[in-house]
């Protein structure tokens, strides 16, 4: 009996997704398939139950629906319910649980290095879509304090708030405050947009040294100016597409309940290099 998968957002175009996944099913001779839909904002209660129509066995969720994509949830794991976001979906006989792999893939690379994040001093910079799932991840690990940084100081302040209330010490400050104090923490993550468009890294990394964990969720283009700067001073480099894979792997893991093929969905990722 064949499987149909998909990812729903808008835009949808650009999603490596596909391509990820259908690299799994081919390395375990998977009847699956899966599809980018575009679904437009406004349109997801049509788009769901069109969806529901095709009897759709799971999907993930991108902008813009990751958090009203919960009103349409029938069940929701315990990620999901901590962030107040979803990005993938079961659909079990017309009952849709929701999941958030954010988190998961997030902390996945710090496991495949066997790196304790235990009571570690976090900088988080960027405080948008990623952050909340970055910070339940850093809670769940028992990290020792977290500083968000970021261009306006409010949307630092709302995240550090989630993190207070979910029991992460954590503090917020503009982003142009940090000056030469990234020596201070043990990682410094960048979730924001920066290093998209080959931009230079956000902030200065000139202070830090091979102690340093730095991690870019930035994974187009691999190598973006902020893990160069941190490679010239021998940090521990996680790079933005190990993060994605490790999403991809547990939607994998929660729609088919066998390992993902790790290996097969990196290479579909990187293009073989």
């Amino acid at each position: 009996m064949s499987k149909t998968f998909a990812v729903i957002g808008d835009p949808i175009d650009h999603s490596l997704s596909p391509n990820i996944h259908s690299a799994a099913f081919k390395e375990l001779n998977l009847d699956c398939s899966y599809i980018a839909y575009r679904i437009p904002k406004g349109e997801l209660e049509e788009g769901i139950e069109a969806l529901k129509k095709i009897k759709i066995n799971g999907f993930n969720v991108t902008i813009p629906h990751k958090i009203e994509m919960m009103k349409y949830l029938d069940k929701l794991d315990e990620s999901c319910s901590i962030i107040g976001a979803v990005n993938t979906v079961s659909n079990d006989d017309g009952i849709l649980k929701g999941y958030n792999t954010d988190m998961d893939g997030f902390l996945e690379p710090f496991k495949k290095r066997s790196i304790s994040i235990k009571n570690l001093k976090v900088l988080l910079l960027g405080a948008g879509g990623a952050a909340r799932a970055i910070i339940a991840g850093f809670a769940k690990e028992h990290v020792q304090s977290i500083t968000v940084a970021n261009r306006t100081i409010e949307n630092a302040k709302k995240v550090v708030e989630f993190s207070n209330k979910i029991g992460l010490n954590a503090n917020a400050i503009k982003i142009n405050e940090i000056g030469d104090s990234a020596k201070d923490y043990d990682i410094i993550v960048n979730a924001t947009s920066v290093g998209l468009k080959n931009e230079s890294s956000p902030i200065s990394l000139d202070d830090i040294n091979s102690k340093t964990i730095v991690y870019d969720i930035v994974y187009m283009p691999i190598n973006t100016d902020f893990l160069k700067k941190a490679k010239e001073k021998g940090a521990t480099i996680i790079y933005g597409y190990e993060m994605l894979l490790g999403q991809a792997t547990r939607a994998f893991e929660i729609w088919h309940g066998i390992e993902a093929p790790y290996n097969a969905m990196k290479k579909a990722l990187l293009g073989g290099t």
